[in-house]
């Protein structure tokens, strides 16, 4: 008995396809299941805790990366862009990268010296972007710098860390879930016009009046709103008023609004992302680049508005007149790049 408790087999999924995010064992260990990872991407899909990096081209294009350079990507993730990075510095220079997620930095810390990419050459920091002045107070100035904005796929997949409401997890929403108060926390914490008006102005959300109300009257009878699924059900029960045909796509897009407002509130974003702007001239050596993905009009205008003021007064000699957008055939193979707006400056 002992004998056969030690050789349990791996509990399988039923039927053709894995549902269930633990049960995609194939997708979260791509360096044993290349075959099954290729085929996910032909498909258009992005493999359960991976992330498909955007604008790899453009970005590589723009940075124009020579060998002894130093440069800084401000957020790593998954570690895409810092390996095409690394490729560009052929041995020579450094790379920091920072990240405020202690789960998966460390996990792409691990796959990137793996590839031969050590300490001799990347430095990673458990640092948020907010902080790079203090990374340059070390370092030096940067000959390049990027800041992808996008929350990466491995985060929004994983059920545990409550980013998405397809699955049921925890409301959780932070990049880094042993600081800060959680986004089921966070509502506890609102009245209903601060509900109301933080989805509002995060998300610009149509019908931020009425998911307030449902929600606040849900905790106020003494409901939980703690998962994922209890939020998408009172936002379900909210746009309950609508004709039947316009139901399904209206809590679709309410879902991703709400979920998106409450992630960039716990997140502190755009407090965060105005510090960066803030510092980013700073921290950039003369002529240095400076390149910046966002992927909602809330973030791609404090970028817009920064760069344009500071070329107005002569810190940067050059900005992009208009955003830079993935190819038609990148967002065919990567349905998460469809948002994703590209704009760069140059340190004067």
């Amino acid at each position: 008995m002992g004998e056969q408790e030690k050789h349990k087999r791996r509990v399988r999924y039923a039927g053709t396809h894995p549902r269930n995010y633990k049960e995609k064992y194939k997708e979260l260990q791509p360096e044993k299941y290349a075959d099954t990872i290729s085929k996910v991407i032909q498909k258009g899909s992005t493999p359960a805790g991976m992330h498909l990096s955007i604008c790899v081209n453009e970005i590589l294009d723009f940075l124009q990366i020579k060998p002894g350079q130093r440069g800084l990507d401000a957020t790593l993730g998954y570690g895409g862009h810092t390996q095409e990075m690394l490729k560009c510095l052929k041995g020579q220079g450094h790379l920091y990268a920072l990240d405020v997620d202690p789960i998966e930095s460390a996990k792409t810390k691990e796959r990137l010296e793996r590839l031969g990419y050590g300490e001799d050459i990347l430095t990673v920091r458990l640092q948020n972007f907010a902080d790079i002045d203090l990374v340059a107070a070390e370092a030096g100035r940067f000959d390049f710098v990027l800041a992808d904005l996008g929350v990466s796929s491995m985060q929004i997949d994983n059920p545990d860390r409550g980013f998405t409401y397809k699955a049921e997890g925890p409301l959780d929403l932070r990049m880094n879930p042993h600081k800060g108060v959680s986004a089921a926390e966070r509502i506890r914490e609102m009245t209903q016009e601060e509900f109301a008006g933080m989805l509002k102005e995060n998300s610009d959300e149509p019908y931020a009046g009425e998911i307030s109300r449902t929600v606040m009257t849900r905790l106020k009878k003494g409901d939980k709103i703690d998962t994922t699924l209890q939020l998408k059900d009172a936002i379900e029960s909210a746009l309950g008023f609508l004709p039947a045909a316009e139901q399904k796509e209206a809590v679709k897009k309410a879902c991703q609004r709400t979920f998106q407002a409450l992630r960039i509130d716990v997140n502190r974003e755009f407090e965060v992302l105005y510090e960066f702007l803030e510092k980013l001239p700073d921290v950039l050596a003369p002529g240095g680049r400076a390149a910046i993905l966002t992927f909602h009009s809330g973030e791609d205008r404090l970028v817009k508005r920064s760069f344009k003021e500071m070329k107005k007064a002569g810190i940067y000699q050059e900005i992009s007149t208009e955003v830079i957008r993935p190819s038609a055939e990148e967002c065919a193979r990567n349905g998460r790049a469809r948002s994703t707006k590209m704009r760069w400056a140059i340190r004067a």
